[in-house]
Formats: structure tokens, sequence, C-alpha cells
């Protein structure tokens, strides 16, 4: 159970404070997360990590010297914002570029995607690593598709200690990349944690039994079997790790590898030197030579009972990066002189107060925009538990409520905006950064992503007409197709976006008014929403429990157009 918390939907911005006020030497506090609180040299790559909150001592407590510039901290087990990681970003970067890393969820892939668009278009130079240790959660031919655990730990620690020695951002990425690839982690749970303020753990693991694979968001994996003696759990992790050396180790015997052993929330320190006893014998008796062992927490999933086990197979250059001394609050190696604390008033920290000027027809408009979001709050705060219930079949049960928490934000900057004057494009430039900041994950990023593209679309100057509103819609279909990776067929709300953005192009074209466009690609959404009850997942956590998920329609693309027949109405009665 998680025990201490005040109000739960504060949770995250409490332990942050605390967190920041317990290691203030090391750390300070930006919008979105923290950076290191000492300088580093000019012109040097800034290395930001993240992900959601939950997993401490990822991201937080990994950010100081020889190790991340800066993390940025979603909501629990959601990944955080766009926005977010551009704030880090900004406040963390040297002068030598970004290198974003993170574990390789959905979520996390289009928001650290998006920020590092816009750091781009800023003249920022930007590059990503997304983390793939863990050999449970997709076979070795599809390695992209492989999800982050305690594996992150390794690629952050070269990253950022590549970072420190100088390296360009070219090659930082080379040597983060390299050290990816030769990362291999698998994980057992014996039973889910509890979010603070839930009657209940996210999942259970039968009494008696392990699950073999599971992931630190509970996601699937690929066995249950009775709980076994420590050190016949080492030799199960041992095994399946020796059966996937990485490409480029000739030879098992003979080879140089770091062992991280992680606890994952429950899992007492002296359980887990137990079993590393067992690990560090037989790793010795395959000839492996064992550099710099962890045993520890280093990424958690609150008070979830599991461990898991990572092998990371060096060489001469990822050694000595490996061995390089750190400093932060829940990592340290060796020794370092410690740097002088930067100035934080100089900090980069982007203006969010800036309403630029916006033509009369462009704000005219903007309170129709403004209408239609409070329209969407009301639908989805009437289908939250609907919406939940659809999801909890196949995926984590959250659409729901990220959902709410996103139209929700998004809604109430609508109406702050529309008190400033603000145009239809800054409304809904606002309304998207709001819903991405506050819902987080999936659904998050790709509700950012539909809103900023109608943003970019309609501006502030000129009047929107219905074919703009298409223009939005198409660009907004292809961003979100092209971040999130979805086609056609892979059980998303793309497959309920694209008939939309198809028909009421067409509609327009052909010279319907915008309400009677809108209306007619609605029920296309309406049916292909409904259509997909006869897909599987091929995208996403759901994706490993796709037998399930049959004949249910897809949560994401159900919303979307719940949402579009809610706007309909407000765009019928402004006309």
């Amino acid at each position: 159970m998680t025990r201490l918390y005040n109000d739960p939907v504060n949770f995250v911005d409490e332990a942050t404070a605390g967190f920041v006020a317990a290691h203030a030497q090391r750390v300070c506090q930006v919008p979105g997360g923290v950076i290191r609180s000492t300088r580093s040299e000019p012109g040097t790559v800034a290395v930001v990590i993240g992900g959601g909150s939950g997993h401490y001592p990822a991201f937080a407590g990994l950010v100081g010297q020889g190790l991340a510039h800066g993390a940025v901290m979603g909501n629990l087990f959601a990944s955080p914002s766009a926005q977010q990681v551009y704030n880090v970003c900004k406040a963390a970067n040297n002068g030598g570029g970004v290198l974003l890393s993170f574990g390789n969820y959905a979520g996390d892939v289009l928001h650290f995607g998006q920020a590092r668009e816009r750091l781009i278009r800023e003249g920022i130079p930007c590059e990503i690593v997304a983390v793939i240790d863990d050999i449970s959660s997709a076979d070795r031919e599809e390695l992209h598709k492989r999800r982050g655990i305690a594996g992150d730990l390794t690629v952050f620690k070269v990253a950022a200690a590549a970072a420190e020695a100088g390296y360009s951002l070219e090659e930082v990425v080379r040597i983060s990349r390299a050290a990816n690839l030769r990362t291999r982690s698998m994980g057992v749970a014996f039973d889910g944690c509890t979010l603070p303020g839930a009657d209940d753990a996210l999942f259970h693991v039968p009494a008696g039994k392990m699950a073999v694979g599971l992931g630190i968001h509970g996601e699937p994996g690929i066995s249950e079997q009775e709980i076994p003696t420590a050190d016949a759990l080492a030799e199960l992790l041992v095994s399946h790790l020796l059966e996937e050396v990485p490409d480029g180790i000739e030879t098992v015997r003979g080879a140089r590898a770091a062992v991280l052993l992680n606890g994952l929330g429950a899992i007492k320190y002296e359980e887990l030197f137990v079993v590393y006893r067992r690990v560090h014998a037989l790793l010795e008796e395959a000839g492996i030579e064992i550099v710099e062992p962890e045993v520890g927490e280093l990424v958690t999933s609150l008070d979830m009972a599991g461990a898991s086990l990572t092998l990371f197979w060096l060489d001469d250059e990822l050694e000595r990066l490996w061995r390089a001394p750190a400093d932060t609050p829940a990592y340290r190696k060796g020794s370092l002189n410690p740097a002088p604390p930067i100035d934080t008033a100089a900090l980069d920290i982007p203006d969010a107060d800036d309403i630029p000027a916006a033509s009369q027809t462009s704000r005219d408009a903007a309170r129709c925009i403004a209408q239609a979001l409070r329209a969407t709050r009301e639908v989805i705060d009437a289908n939250v538990d609907k919406l939940g219930k659809l999801d909890a079949i196949a995926g984590d049960g959250d659409h729901g409520i990220g959902m709410q928490r996103g139209a929700v934000a998004a809604a109430e900057a609508a109406e702050q905006a529309l008190a400033r004057g603000a145009g239809a494009g800054t409304l809904l430039r606002l309304a998207a950064e709001a819903w991405s900041d506050r819902a987080g994950g999936t659904s998050g990023a790709i509700w950012g992503v539909m809103l900023n593209a109608l943003s970019l679309t309609l501006g502030d100057d000129a009047a929107p007409q219905a074919e703009h509103y298409a223009r939005g819609v198409a660009k907004a279909k292809q961003d979100v197709m092209e971040f999130g990776k979805a086609q056609l067929g892979d059980k998303t709300l793309v497959d309920a976006l694209v008939p939309f953005s198809d028909a009421l192009s067409q509609r327009v074209a052909a010279g319907d008014d915008l309400a009677s466009a809108w209306s007619s690609a609605t029920q296309a959404a309406h049916t292909a929403a409904e259509e997909t009850q006869a897909l599987k997942p091929k995208l996403g956590r759901a994706r490993p429990l796709a037998e399930k998920s049959l004949g249910t329609p897809d949560p994401g693309a159900v919303s979307l157009a719940m949402i579009l027949d809610a706007v309909h109405r407000v765009i019928a009665t402004a006309d």
C-alpha cells in the first residue's frame, strides 16, 4: 500500500517539492521537472531523461554531476507532456545540444518527439535514444518495440558520462545507442503496486505465483509459475539473459559486464543480496568478468513486489564511461570536484503569459472554440467511467480519467485565454498545452498534437472558414500518424480519425457548410469506432492482450467519436 499522502491529486507535486528541498545542493525545480543546481561546462551536451513518476530513483534521483542534466516528471505512471519536456530542456541546455532518453513507452515517444521537433525549430539540436532493454516485451526480431526498465540506468549513465567528457551530440548519440543495444533486462513480480488513494493494487498475481517478464507498470509478461527459491530465481533470470547475448559478443567466456539487480519497491535489500549471491556465482561460472555491479532500487514501481536483473555487456569505451564518477541524490560513484551552483535567475524558462495580438474575427472564432471545449469536457465527464471500463479490458483502465484530466485542463485554459483576448490559434495552442500537460500518457500526447495542428492552421488573423477546419483536421490526422506511428487497422484513435478527416474534407470540398460536413464526418467516425471491435491492437500496452480486446471497441476511437458529436452540437448552434 501507498500509505502516506494528503490529497492523491497533489501527490506528485508534493513529493517533488520534498525531494528538491532535501537535495537542493544537487537539483533545483523548473516547470515540468528538475535540473542540476550545479554548473555544467558551457557548450557541452545536456542529457535530459524522464517519464512517469512513481519509479524513484528514476528519474529525478538520477540528476546531478556525472549523470543527467535534467529529468522530466510526469504524473504517476503517465508520460510527461511535450511542454514539460520542452521546459526542462530549455533550462538544462548548455549550448551543445540535447539528448533525450526514456523508456520507449508510447506516450513518452509522442511527447518527447514533439518536444524534440519544437527544440529543433528553435535552433537547438536534439536527438532521442529510447531504451529497449526488456527482453520479455518483444521478440529479438522486434527490438524497437521493447520497453525500457532498469536498463535505463546504463544508457543514461553512459550518455551523461560521455557528455561530461566533452563528446559532441553526434558522439553522445553513438555511444548511447551502443549501450542500449548491449543492455538486456528481465523482471519478475509477486504482486502489484497501489496508487495513492486507491483501494486496491493496479493488478494482482495469483497467491503463491510469480509473474515472469512482468513490466514495471504491470504490463503482461511471458508466464506465471510457482514462487521459486532465491537461488532458483537467480538461475531463471541468468539463464534467460544468457540466451540473449547481444550482437558483437563473440563468446560469453572472457566477456565483461556490469550487473544490476533491481528491486521494484517492496523487496528488501537483504532479499536482493541473497539473490545476487547466486547471480554472481552463476556469471563467474560462465566466465564473465563482473564490472562494478549495482544491487538495490534503481527503477521502482511504487510498492510493487518484484525484481529485475540487467546485464550490460561492455567494451573498453563503455566500461570507462560506466566507471566514470557521478554524484546525484540517488546514485553516487567515485569522487568529483563539486561544481559551483547555477544562477537560477538566468535560466531560460519559457514565458507562458504572452498572448499575441489577434483580429476581431479570430477572437470571435475563439469564443466558439472555447464553447466546443466546454462541451468536450461535459461529454467526457459524463462518460469517464464507461471509457475507463473499456480501457480496462485490455489496457490499464486509465483512459477515462486521463481524458477527463485533459478535457478539464483544456477547457479551463481556453476560458483563461478568452478572457485575455486570445485569437483562435493561440487559444487552441494553450488548450493543447494544458491538455497534454494535465493528461499525460498517450491520449494526452495525441490530443495535444491534434489541437496544436488546428492551432497552427487557424492562426490569429483570418476568419476561419469550413475549409480551414478541414485542413486543420487533415493536419491533425497527418501529425498523429507521424508521431504515433499508428496506421489504419492498428486499433487506435487513428481508425476513427482518418475516416472523419477524409469525410470532412470531401464534404467541405463538395460545398457543404461546416455544420453539415461535420455531421456527416462524425457519423463516419462513429461507424469506424464501432468497427474497431473486430480489430486486434498492434501498438501500445494493449498489444500483449490482443485476443482479450476482440469484441470491444478501441477506447480512444470511442472517445473521439463522443467528442465530435459534442462539437457538432456547438457548431450547429453557432450557425
